[in-house]
């Protein structure tokens, strides 16, 4: 067996433990069939991680980078902002559709974690990565398009993190693309209608003496989650 550096071990561990719980679900995928997938044996296996809550959590860590590479990839200018905007959200949904086994497993793993004590956390992680994944994809495009916000990133985070959580779901069990393609431009009109460009809003305020609040101190609605 080649050698090779730790860190990519894991990865390539990670990565067999995906398949395999994929195709098997997460209640029958043994540390034998990970091995196997990976062509290592078990000694390489327990020398990577010492529990298995260590192998489940860089699971959900592996599987939220998958997602958040290809919508990191796809946020660049186009002609407006709705259209960049739309555009992160096709290449998730691209991967959706590629991959269902996978997202599929993103539901197993939750419901894993939650029902066996102990592994609470890992659902915990699991969700707080998917935020923190919208935060950096906003942030990266107000970094490109730059733009004021009428609500707290984090909030509109967490929005976008429960609003592609189910409609992920509601598309592996019913099945239908173009309603799933028709929430995707209903949530884009949403994200997009919440925001000012950062130009007009730096003008406006100036012609009020800058004591307007800014926009992730907003306190009004219209979000909830």
């Amino acid at each position: 067996m080649a050698r090779m550096p730790s860190a990519e071990r894991r990865r390539q561990l990670t990565e067999a433990a995906i398949r395999v719980m994929a195709r098997d679900g997460v209640g029958s995928a043994t540390t034998r069939s990970i091995c196997a997938e990976a062509g290592v044996s078990l000694s390489v296996f327990h020398y990577c991680f010492d529990s298995k809550q260590a192998l489940l959590e860089s699971v959900i860590v592996a599987i939220t980078e998958h997602g958040n590479t290809v919508a990191r990839q796809a946020i660049r200018p186009r002609a407006t902002l709705r259209e960049t905007i739309r555009a992160g959200f096709q290449a998730y949904w691209d991967h959706v559709a590629a991959n269902p086994g996978e997202h599929m497993l993103t539901y197993e793993l939750t419901q894993y974690a939650l029902r066996r004590p102990g592994f609470e956390h890992l659902a915990r992680r699991q969700y707080e990565l998917y935020s923190d994944t919208y935060t950096e994809l906003i942030e990266q495009l107000r970094l490109l398009m730059p733009f004021e916000l009428r609500v707290p990133v984090h909030v509109l985070a967490r929005y976008l993190a429960a609003m592609t959580d189910g409609l992920t779901l509601n598309h592996l069990v019913l099945g239908d693309a173009a309603v799933s393609a028709a929430i995707l431009d209903m949530i884009t009109d949403h994200v997009a209608g919440l925001t000012d460009p950062a130009a007009d809003t730096a003008e406006r305020d100036g012609g009020r003496g800058g004591d307007q609040p800014h926009a992730q101190e907003y306190a009004g609605p219209p979000l909830s989650v």
